[in-house]
Parts: structure tokens; sequence; C-alpha cells
């Protein structure tokens, strides 16, 4: 038995009936013409469940939601639940893949199992087929996900004989309600000691960004609440949209280099440009430059291989009042190297400690309330945009022997913020998911399309700029 932390258990208590809380990935797999079919992914599974510790844990609930929750290993663990198989129409092409994509992640896990459910899906043009992995974000953040992937997946196409994660997994049985509150008390116990130290580091952490953003060359990050209004900062159905697109990792690399940024700043400058073109098709212009909520993986070296969330995050602007690309790139990328100085004072742990405090129950209450009533569309915008950026691996992939083509993540969305653009690296590609609220965001092809705009836009602007390449 283990309890969740305070930010694992927030994800739970987020979810509500139009914000399902898990995470995904769409991976494209091109066995050529081998037969592949739903028995390769059961015994690839089968053979690598001590590779994925969360894939057997089941959530239990502590009476009243008095405390977080906690894992157990689950002891009617099956996997044949969380195998599915499906198809679309053949020949299938991407925009059939992505509408289905689109209806299997607005389907909220189920809690009386394992938070898991991978979905293989055939009949795509070219003898292709795709896997549709989805995990409850209390379980994983990005960079776990990206773990848990390298895990099932191998480096050859002969499948490898991993050495387990977990040796001699044994289940364990349902706790009774007794030992989950006394569980609770116990460490609820310990919470004024917590609260006493979250205290102090949040103190010297507000003293330390004061002083800070008082320097003459600060350019303090966004505030929350400050972003300006937009068609898609409202409440949330329970649709949702998928679409993807794919950039050439190298030519962003080019133009990091020319600008002397990273190649997250590039990324950032894509999705603003995108969302820009967007807003411009729609005759909408919102009264000040976009904010992206950037989330920031704060998982130490000896963390690696753990599970649940060691995430924080970062507001920045995406400069869209900027007409032009090369100085838009640049203030973005000013702006994410003070919103990571901010970042670094207020330090990874502040927001974990406060978490702690969160009551389950008042949370989820509290969530669904501000859901039901439709509160997100009453107020600025916290932020625009979720906007994320996983490194992937630069070498070639296989699942059970077939080749993975590409990889395209999906991120959650929020009541007040209907899009998430996540994008991950994978050989010279980067491969981009956007996830929308269909009611909010009626055509999202519009944002696949205006990614590749604005990197030729930056590819343009860079060709003219008068630097030199360090390559």
């Amino acid at each position: 038995m283990k309890r969740l932390t305070g930010l694992d258990a927030g994800f739970l208590s987020l979810e509500t009936r139009s914000s399902p809380m898990h995470v995904a990935s769409v991976i494209v797999l091109d066995p050529g013409d081998r037969p592949f079919g739903i028995d390769d992914i059961r015994r690839l599974f089968a053979a690598r469940l001590d590779q994925a510790p969360p894939f057997r844990r089941r959530l239990v609930e502590v009476p009243f939601g008095i405390h977080h929750p906690v894992w157990i290993e689950d002891p009617d663990f099956d996997l044949e639940f969380h195998l599915r198989h499906i198809a679309v129409p053949r020949p299938g092409t991407m925009v059939e893949l992505e509408d289905l994509v689109s209806h299997l992640i607005a389907l909220p896990l189920d809690r009386q199992h394992p938070l898991w459910e991978t979905w293989l899906i055939d009949g795509l043009e070219d003898n292709r087929l795709a896997l549709l992995n989805k995990v409850h974000h209390a379980a994983i953040d990005g960079a776990a996900g990206e773990e848990l992937m390298l895990a099932l997946l191998d480096l050859t196409p002969e499948i490898e004989d991993k050495p387990p994660v977990v040796a001699d997994w044994k289940p364990e049985r349902v706790p009774s309600d007794v030992e989950l509150v006394t569980y609770a008390a116990m460490s609820i116990a310990e919470s004024p000691v917590k609260f006493a130290k979250a205290t102090r580091r949040t103190v010297e952490a507000a003293l330390q960004i004061r002083q800070t953003n008082r320097s003459e060359e600060s350019v303090p990050p966004p505030s929350p609440f400050a972003a300006p209004r937009t068609s898609f900062n409202d409440a949330l159905s329970p649709h949702r949209r998928f679409v993807t697109s794919t950039v050439s990792l190298p030519e962003v690399k080019r133009i990091k280099n020319l600008f002397g940024t990273t190649v997250n700043d590039v990324v950032l400058a894509l999705c603003g440009g995108a969302l820009r073109h967007y807003l411009d098709k729609h005759d909408e212009h919102p009264d000040g430059a976009l904010v992206a909520m950037v989330p920031i993986s704060v998982r130490s070296d000896d963390l690696k291989g753990t599970n649940g969330n060691q995430i924080s995050s970062a507001l920045t602007t995406l400069a869209t009042d900027v007409d032009e690309p090369a100085e838009r790139l640049r203030l973005i990328s000013e702006g994410m190297k003070w919103a990571k100085v901010q970042q670094n004072a207020i330090g990874a742990e502040t927001l974990q400690d406060w978490a702690e405090f969160a009551a389950p129950a008042v949370a989820a209450r509290a969530a669904r309330l501000y859901s039901r009533m439709r509160v997100a569309g009453r107020h600025r915008p916290i932020f625009n945009v979720t906007i994320s950026n996983v490194p992937g691996p630069p070498f070639p992939l296989y699942v059970a022997g077939a080749p993975v083509s590409a990889t395209y993540p999906v991120g959650p969305i929020f009541d007040g913020s209907g899009v998430n653009m996540t994008v991950m690296s994978y050989l010279d590609r980067l491969d981009f998911g956007i996830n929308v609220c269909p009611e909010l965001v009626p055509a999202p092809e519009l944002l696949a399309q205006g990614l590749q705009l604005a990197l030729d836009e930056l590819s343009e602007a860079a060709d003219e700029a008068d630097v030199p390449d360090p390559d």
C-alpha cells in the first residue's frame, strides 16, 4: 500500500465529467507485410508487466475523502480488461485515425481497475496500425510516461528479454476502511510540521522573487488571470477533437542555433504562431499576448525510474501580439529564461508541499461545482493554452518487432483552457498532438496547419538574419 502524493491526488480531484485527467500517446506502427495483431500485443504486455509497475496498481479511496487515496497491487488484475482492439474503415487515413482517437480519449478510465488501457487500432492504409495508450495523470507525468514507453518498446526488431523492474510481484488484499482511516490519521498527524516547512519555503521564495523582479533587466513572467480572453478559454464540453502535425527537427535545431535559443523556445514560437494564424482566420483579436502554461519536469537523477508526478509549471508569454516571427521568438526565449529563474526561486518542492494539504473530498467537489456552473467563462483565464515538450529518442523503436514510424502525444485540457499542444521528438521529427474541445475550437486542423506555417516563417526569418550559423 502506497499513498498518492498531493500532486498525484490533485489530478484525480481535478477530474470531472468534462475533464478526464489521463495522458495518452498514439504510436503509429509500420509492420510491412508481416502479420501483426492483438495477440502480438498481448504477448508483449504479458512479458513486460514487470517493467511497468503502474499497470498493476489499483486505486483505493480513503473513506469520506479525508486524505489522499492509496495504490495497492491489484488482487484482481486482469490484463485482458486493459487491452482493446478496434479498427477504422479500410483504407484508413490519418483523418480517420484522428477521428477515432478523438472519441477514445474523451472516455474516462475506470477507477475500479488500474488506471490505464491500450487500444490496438488497425485498418490504416499501407498495412499500418496504431497503438493508443492511455494512463491516468495521477500515475505518471510526461517524463515517467516516456520511461514507461521505452520500457515497453524495443531498440531492435528482436523482442528483448528485459529484466524486471519489480521482482516477485505479489498482489495485495484490499485494505479495510478502518485500516485506511488509521493510515490516513497517521499521515494527517504530521501535517502541522509539513505546513510549517511549506510556509517557511513559500515566504523565502516570495522574498527572493520580489528581489529578482526588482532588478532592471528582469522580465517577470505573466501573472495568473492576466491572460486575455479568447474563444477557447471557456467551460469545456465532454467531447474531444484530436489532430496531429509533424515538423522537421533538424530545421527547428537550425533556427535554434541561428537565434541562440533552445528547441523548447522554438516549439513555443511555433505554437504561438499557429494560435495567431488560427485567431486571424476567425477574425479574433485578443487584447494582449497569449499566455502558455508550460509543465516543467523537476525529476532529479535519483528519481529516474520512479512513477508519479515530479513536475512544476511556468507561465510564459507567446508574444502573439508581435508581428515579426524572429522578434516573437526572442521575446519568448527571454520570457522563458526569467520564468525558469522564478521557478528555481520557488523551488521544486513548494507546489508539491502545498498540494499535500488539499482534502480530496473538498477539492473534488469544488472542481465539479466549478465545471457544472461553467465558472471558467466568467473570469479572465489563468492561462490560454497548455504547451508541453517531451524529448523523445533519436533512435528507432519497435513494438513487438514492428517499426515505430511516429509518436503523437496527447495531453489533457482543463476548464478555462480548451487547447493542449504537446510535442514529442522522434528520430528527425517533432510530432505534435493537439487536443481540443470541439465546441470551443471548431477547426483544430487550422492549428495543425499553422505549425508548419509558423516554421516556414521562422525559416525565412533565419535565412534573412545576418547572423552566422554556429554549425
